[in-house]
This record gives structure tokens, sequence and C-alpha cells, in this order.
């Protein structure tokens, strides 16, 4: 059973929390000891509905008191489906939260209110996707009861939305009329909105094809872990293992150890200790090459085609995590999947506004959340791909060599 990740963005009171719960409610994927606190919280509700908001809004206070923040995340499935939510807060404070809630969705559902339209929250969610690269969205149009389940309203704000996904060239693009508070095309069709004639949220969640997000053609290995048994029976074993981000590895392929250039032929794949002939992404094996050459943890193993490139300066966008300033000449650690080296922030080229795109050039000091294009120059040499061609391997970050601390997150150009 595959799975998919995916984040919800929104405007303060477009139903976020709502929805969530609606979704966990509606596919009974709530525990009773669950249900029962919700009715006991709810009780004082004119209507005596269940508050389905509670659901994640508690969660966020418990945050507020200090809990970890996994507490964002929820977790379901259905018989066709797993599913990972992750529920990050959509304000500009909180772009980072956001960046990091998405980095790795694969889908990206945007809450717009049927009685306000495309608003300005809408445009900066939707401008985030599209610098994430996340492949597919859904515009929920929620509070259809609201404006009488009108079919105009509708069309108006697909007409209006269609412009900014145009704009941002986002490509797969669904739009589902909504009610999270009435649980109308959540999970089940109602007659309210007899008129849609496209899947329920739930379904379309179900079938989007999450397959074809993975790059198959770029074979990509960074090596996690060197397995040296030296026991009597495994004298000469020497193993490399990690997880296969893109591509396919079959036994006899020549392959290349980047940044070093060595060159080598895979003499086996295991996974489990058994033997195979191919693996593929995003399976994790074992490696074990013809010949002895010196490979270490963060050394990225491919093939002899589609090449990533190897440099020292990188041009990335930057979202800045930390309270203290970004300013040029900082160095900082650079972690991209398993290797780490030392690396300074050469240069601000520009600082981009989240709601228009334009670009700030004259900027040399960084603040919280701001996103930034800079040049970033590595002590060595580093096999990356562009964050928009190859994303598992186009995706840094920086880290404070003296807190340990994610000071930032890269996308690389």
């Amino acid at each position: 059973m595959d799975l998919l990740r995916f984040i919800t963005a929104g405007s303060v009171d477009d139903g976020k929390s709502t929805l969530i719960g609606r979704l966990l409610y509606d596919s009974k994927s709530i525990l009773i000891d669950q249900l029962e606190a919700l009715e006991k919280q709810s009780r004082n509700k004119e209507d005596g509905e269940i508050d389905l908001a509670l659901l994640t809004d508690g969660l966020r206070a418990e945050r507020e008191q200090g809990i970890t923040i996994d507490v964002a995340y929820k977790y379901f499935s259905t018989p066709k489906r797993k599913f990972i939510i992750a529920d990050a807060p959509g304000h500009i404070q909180y772009t980072r939260n956001m960046i990091t809630g998405a980095s790795n969705a694969n889908l990206i559902i945007i809450l717009v209110d049927a009685r306000h339209g495309v608003v300005e929250q809408t445009r900066r969610h939707s401008i985030i996707a599209s610098l994430l690269n996340i492949p597919h969205v859904v515009v929920a149009i929620n509070k259809m009861d609201l404006v009488d389940y009108s079919q105009d309203v509708f069309n108006n704000i697909v007409i209006d939305y269609a412009k900014v996904a145009k704009t941002l060239d986002l490509k797969d693009v669904s739009y589902l009329p909504i009610s999270a508070l009435k649980g109308d095309n959540i999970v089940d069709k109602t007659e309210s909105l007899k008129w849609f004639d496209g899947d329920t949220l739930l379904e379309l969640l179900e079938k989007v094809e999450v397959a074809k997000d993975i790059n198959l053609t770029h074979a990509r290995f960074p090596v996690q872990y060197v397995i040296r048994p030296q026991t009597e029976e495994l004298h000469d074993y020497r193993g490399y293992a990690g997880k296969i981000i893109s591509g396919i590895y079959k036994k006899g392929d020549e392959i290349i150890v980047l940044p070093s250039g060595l060159t080598s032929k895979i003499k086996s794949i295991e996974i489990g200790g058994r033997e195979i002939e191919e693996a593929s992404a995003p399976q994790s094996v074992v490696l074990q090459l013809e010949d002895d050459i010196d490979i270490s943890r963060g050394d990225l193993i491919v093939q002899n085609i589609n090449k990533p490139n190897v440099q020292q300066d990188l041009q990335v966008l930057l979202c800045w995590m930390d309270n203290k300033p970004l300013i040029a000449g900082n160095k900082y650690l650079l972690q991209i999947n398993s290797r780490t080296v030392k690396s300074i922030v050469k240069e601000i080229e520009y600082k981009l506004d989240v709601n228009t795109l334009e670009k700030n050039y004259s900027t040399n000091s960084v603040g919280l959340n701001d996103i930034v294009k800079a040049t970033i120059r590595t002590a060595s040499a580093l096999p990356f791909d562009s964050y928009k061609d190859l994303q598992v391997n186009g995706g840094a970050i920086l880290i404070d060599e003296t807190s340990n601390v994610t000071v930032g997150a890269c996308m690389i150009q």
C-alpha cells in the first residue's frame, strides 16, 4: 500500500482544522476515546454538533505549551492508501514552518473561502507550492453552504485561480466545491452539490498518482554507511548501505563515485541479506562493487548517464529559519542527503516577496522567514541536481556549527 503525504493551507477561519477533522471523522479514522472526548468538549455548541476543529486545534494549544512539533502531523489510512497530513500554519510569519511541512509533500490542499474567493493568502500559499515544486495542487473551495451551494460562485473562483496557476506554472491542479462543516463532498457526495460530477476529496486523494512523481531516469544513491564486518566468513566484505533516492540500479551497471570520480561496476545488490538483480527508488539497499575503492558516508554513487553537477559554488533559493539574521560572509555547515561540508554564504543577490514574487536587490541582512537568492561556496566540490529537475538531490539545509541548529532551507537552482 503506497503513502500520500499532503499539506493543507488556508487563511485564518477558512476551515482548515474543520476539514482535517471532517476527513478523519467521516473516514472513520478517529478512535472511540477521541470521539468521546470531542463530544464532551462540544457540549456547549448551540446546535449540539461535534466541533471537528478540536481534533487539530487541541494539538495546536499543546504545541504552544512546548510540546514537540511532531503533533502537527496526523496519520490515517483507507483500504486503498495510507496518508500523512502535515498541518502547518500558513501566516507569513510562519513561512519557515510551512516550507518545513511542505518540503516532502506530494500534494497541497489550498482552501479558499467561497464568500471571499482568491485572496492574498491564497496567492502566498500558491507561490510557496510553486517554489517547492509540489507536484499536485487541490483547490478546495470551502463553505459552499454559506453561498447556497452556488455553481456560479464556484465557477468564478475557478476562473480566478486558473490565472494564478498559469502565472506560477502549477501543473496538476484540481478544483473541488466542499463544505467541511456540513461534510459535503469530503468523503461522500451529497444532494447539495449534485451539480458537481467530479470526485469527492477523499476519492481524489486515493486516486492521485504518486508513483509517477519518482524519477527513475537519474540514478542517485547517497552512501549512508559502509559495512565492514571483518569476520572470518565475511573477511573481505565491503558493502555500501543507503536509500536509492531516484533511478534504477542493476547488477553489472557501470557506476561513478562522486565527488571523487572513481569508477567501478556493481557486483551485487542486497535487500535484507538477499541478493536481487535490480532495485529502484525508494528502496533501501546494500551495494557491493567489483573494485576496492575509497568510498565513505556522503559519497554519491551514480550511473554514467544523466550525471549531476559537481562544483563548489551553488546558486540557491534560501528560506531563513533562525532568529539571528543571515549576513553575507557567515559560515555554516551545508548538508545535502548524507553529505555534510563546510560552507560560506558569499553573496545575497535579492530578497523575494512571497506575496508578489517581486525581487528586492538592496538587501544585505536577512531575517527570520525571509526567502532570498544567494550564492554559497562549499569547502569541497559537491554533487547536486537543480531542485526543479530532481528535488531529492536538489534540497539542502544550513546548520549552525556552534549550536547544531538548522538555520536555513536551500533549493538549489
